[in-house]
């Protein structure tokens, strides 16, 4: 795996969707389209240096294939990025990483597709929704889309122009938890009781769709996850991304090494050819969060668990990943683990960036 590499790409428009979120389209030049081509449901990887420290985050692409290329970004409270983004426009540039990211849709056929966003996390969702309509004209798509009140949700103005066109085949339901709604089965939160709710009343036959794609935060994902099952939906017909932790992993906890005695480990990186050690602290650090603090780039792009690029091989010893969303079975029983959820359990651990 070669080292990251970033473009420097100009912002040619912005659009605000809320008054804490904006749209943020790139201009592409003709030499990158090739390498920026990208499936619906992907990422982008954005760097800036902010008050002299390098800051990255990952933003989902929520265009369709074809039609340039925009982010959807949504202002955190004290979020060090997300405030600067809300600051561009059109002429700045930004360092972007081409497109990355396994919550995606392979288009073509005829589907039929359940869809639930809550907040920002319909920015990867739209991108999906739209390349159906388009792309897989026998489609049907519903989308069930949670935020507090009317005023937080994002490109509603897309969203309604799609249901306007293709009224026969795109089902749009809005779940508003802070405010009331005229129907009551879309007042409240999207959790696994609304599920069975919704299915009860018609709304909704989870176990009759091809695919289902949930985006959102943690507990929604995974209880919805649970819920879907029970409601005869197969597993592997189930995708989904959650909104990630901070970045590089927080200190000890929960999961601390199974060794408490181990206060350090020599970790050996092998990546392009090159090998390099570092000292890491399982008790406080990631893999990541060691390699960032010593200096040593390595691959890696949403730093919680979710998009694979820190993948890597262990070669000698043992580790513990905090968190895995994107690993699959196979991965894990050959070795594979992510460097940003890492923390290593022996005393030498020898990682491979390079392998296959």
């Amino acid at each position: 795996m070669a080292q990251d590499q970033f473009h420097e790409l100009t912002v040619s428009g912005v659009r605000p969707q809320t008054d804490r979120a904006k749209a943020i389209r790139f201009d592409l030049p003709d030499k990158l389209k090739s390498e920026f081509a990208f499936k619906p449901g992907q990422y982008l990887t954005v760097r800036a240096n902010l008050d002299g420290e390098e800051v990255r985050r990952s933003y989902s692409i929520c265009c369709r294939p074809g039609d340039g290329l925009e982010i959807g970004v949504k202002h955190l409270q004290g979020g060090v990025f997300s405030s600067f983004a809300q600051q561009l426009k059109a002429g700045d540039s930004i360092e972007v990483m081409a497109p990355n990211g396994r919550f995606i849709a392979e288009t073509g056929g005829k589907h039929d597709y359940l869809l639930v966003a809550a907040g920002s996390g319909i920015t990867p969702v739209l991108s999906i929704v739209k390349t159906v309509l388009r792309d897989e004209p026998d489609s049907t798509v519903t989308l069930i889309y949670a935020n507090r009140n009317f005023d937080s949700v994002m490109f509603r103005d897309d969203l309604d122009a799609l249901k306007d066109i293709h009224l026969a085949r795109f089902s749009l339901l809005h779940v508003i938890s802070e405010e009331g709604q005229d129907a009551e089965i879309l007042s409240g939160r999207i959790n696994a009781e609304k599920l069975n709710d919704m299915k009860k009343r018609g709304l909704i036959d989870p176990a009759r769709y091809d695919a289902v794609y949930l985006c959102g935060p943690t507990p929604m994902v995974k209880g919805l996850r649970s819920a879907l099952t029970d409601l005869g939906v197969a597993f592997d017909k189930i995708k989904f991304e959650v909104f990630t932790p901070t970045p590089y992993g927080k200190p000890g906890g929960e999961h601390a090494p199974a060794k408490p005695d181990l206060t350090g480990s020599e970790v050996e990186i092998i990546l392009d050819g090159a090998r390099r050690k570092l000292r890491v602290h399982p008790q406080e650090e990631t893999v990541l969060g060691a390699a960032k603090a010593a200096g040593l780039e390595i691959p890696h792009s949403c730093a919680g668990g979710m998009c694979c690029t820190c993948r890597c091989k262990v070669m000698k010893g043992s580790a513990t990943m905090d968190e895995n969303w994107s690993l699959q079975p196979w991965e894990l029983e050959a070795g594979y683990i992510l460097a940003c959820q890492a923390r290593p359990e022996t005393e030498k651990l020898v990682l491979d960036f390079d392998a296959a």
